[in-house]
């Protein structure tokens, strides 16, 4: 199983029984539609291992109670706190328009509306306050928010971006 086959879900954050159970902080929009999950893999010394799922429940905001099977004490619980919780990527709903995923992005090409194609997505600086295209121009790296205002279109069939960046934020780089 190679990692880059499948999506980070999210983390195990806390138990939350004496009997086995935990709780998923998920990285997702819409936490509810993981909650039916038959099984995750979890992240263990580098390796994807699959875990199965008893039951579920939705929690609240972006959280889901989940009890594993094999896991019914707090001892078994201890070892999978703070683990990534991941899905293949074949379970990723599609989306079109100018919604997309991050991973799904990486070596598209950036074409600004005054300058042309200015290179490719190298990868995505995701922070709370905002999400970064970093994209590589020449020797150069050029950052670009993430912003709907900004991205005009996405063309998935040709891998490429279309945006128009603000007044002087790419002179910035090119300087």
């Amino acid at each position: 199983m190679d990692i880059k086959d499948y999506f980070y879900l999210g983390k195990i954050t806390k138990k939350y029984s004496f009997k086995g159970e935990v709780i998923l902080n998920l990285d997702t929009d819409d936490p509810q539609e993981y909650q039916n999950l038959k099984s995750v893999f979890i992240l263990i010394n580098g390796k994807l291992i699959s875990f199965f799922i008893e039951k579920s429940s939705y929690q609240k905001k972006s959280m889901l109670r989940v009890k594993f099977e094999g896991i019914n004490s707090e001892e078994d619980v201890l070892s999978l706190l703070n683990k990534e919780i991941y899905l293949p990527l074949d379970l990723l709903p599609n989306l079109d328009g100018k919604k997309f995923y991050y991973h799904e992005i990486i070596g598209y090409e950036v074409i600004d509306s005054n300058y042309g194609p200015i290179g490719l997505i190298e990868r995505v600086n995701d922070k709370p306050t905002q999400s970064i295209f970093v994209i590589k121009y020449k020797e150069r790296q050029i950052l670009i928010p993430i912003n709907e205002e900004i991205i005009k279109e996405i063309d998935r069939k040709n891998k490429s971006i279309y945006i128009s960046a603000p007044n002087g934020l790419i002179d910035l780089y090119l300087e």
